[in-house]
């Protein structure tokens, strides 16, 4: 029987964590790097919504279901679109439905932490080489020295891969789409029509090539993105993101003709403003094998957000190499059979987020957007 091989992760997302938890569940350690000095250097993104044969899936191989029941948030899972005066073009209340239960990233992230041995996740560990060394192995090279070497290096860092490059030259490109990302706190207690607004879920209100899309969080937190069809580098000219009081008062100017009540969103407001340009792999993003390498998740089919396919494929993408490493005795034949399932079941997942990207903020008006969002809600139906 072969000695298993030594494993470097990459990342400590929702991916990366995932993939070093399941491994740990089939008696196969594992190591993960992560830049990030401690889980709350930094937010780490609004709600997500886990699809039971993906991300559900993944928990329940890494033997945490029973865990994520308990932060799980069942009741937050409806979806609304509005007109910029406040109409509903489209609404669909899944209620209780158990199938695709939000989740906080926070609170996802810090149960598959606690699930890992002490010495599984090395933090503070910037990657900046990855190098073959003599035996035909692989070692990082990262800000606090060298590491390694390893039989195996999974990419699991994300849009940015620092792992990528040595199996595809391809880079994330722009979509076309910017998000200025914003907050409400205590929006139940502080700003109850809002919550209203907002509803349980996600609201998207769109008009004028303009779109607002406000999503509810864990403790009563709003997470809001205003979303613009503009070049990459129009929200660096357009917004002082160094005044929260000029963001405010630029993104009413930009929303001028919305209804006074959803305007509001801006004016209540916490202070933190930041810009996301919204990447995309290209549809069917693969590469040429190389032993002792492979990536998951956004580092191997970075998506848009629409569909809110892209962690459900990262987690599935955990679970899937996981179970091949764990069941087939030569690994690198468990990574090429991970790899050639992998490429071809994103495709779906990859073109249906690349169409809803291109549906947002049409020339041709609302139409575009409502039936995107009626073929999500028969899809999931289905």
């Amino acid at each position: 029987m072969p000695s298993p091989p030594r494993i470097a992760i990459v990342g400590g997302g929702p991916a990366g964590l995932s993939l070093a938890r399941i491994l740990h569940t089939h008696g196969l350690p594992s190591t993960v790097y992560e830049a990030e000095r401690d889980p709350d250097e930094r937010p780490q993104g609004g709600s997500l919504d886990l699809h039971a044969e993906s991300g559900l899936l993944a928990l329940e191989r890494a033997g945490l279901s029973a865990a994520f029941d308990a932060i799980a948030r069942h009741d937050d899972q409806g979806e609304r679109l509005l007109d910029k005066a406040g109409h509903v073009l489209f609404e669909d209340n899944e209620g209780t439905d158990r199938s695709r239960p939000e989740v906080d990233r926070t609170a996802l992230r810090a149960l598959l932490i606690d699930s890992l041995p002490a010495d599984t996740l090395h933090w503070g560990r910037r990657l900046a080489d990855v190098r073959s060394s003599a035996d035909d192995r692989w070692e990082l090279v990262l800000d606090t020295g060298v590491e390694g070497p390893f039989d195996l290096v999974i990419g699991a860092d994300g849009a940015w891969s620092r792992v990528r490059p040595l199996l595809s030259p391809y880079r994330p490109q722009y979509s076309g789409l910017t998000f200025i990302e914003f907050g409400i706190d205590d929006i139940d207690r502080a700003h109850p029509g809002l919550a209203a607004l907002v509803g349980r879920g996600k609201v998207g209100i769109e008009g004028d090539g303009r779109m607002i899309i406000a999503q509810r969080n864990g403790h009563s937190h709003v997470r809001g993105y205003a979303v613009f069809r503009v070049p990459v580098d129009w929200a660096a000219t357009r917004f002082d993101f160094t005044s929260p009081e000029a963001m405010r008062t630029a993104l009413l100017e930009e929303f001028e003709g919305f209804a006074e009540t959803i305007r509001d969103l801006f004016r209540v407001s916490t202070t933190r403003f930041v810009a996301r340009p919204i990447h995309a792999l290209p549809v069917g993003h693969r590469w040429n094998a190389r032993a002792g390498l492979t990536l998951i998740g956004d580092a191997a089919h970075l998506m848009s957000p629409f569909g809110g396919e892209g962690v459900n494929a990262a987690m599935l993408d955990a679970a899937e190499l996981a179970a091949q490493l764990g069941q087939v005795p030569d690994w690198q034949r468990a990574v090429a059979a991970y790899e050639a399932h992998m490429f071809e079941r994103v495709i779906e997942a990859a073109q249906g987020s690349a169409e809803g990207a291109a549906t947002q903020l049409s020339h041709l008006g609302l139409a575009p957007t409502v039936a995107f969002f009626q073929a999500q809600q028969a899809a999931r139906r289905s």
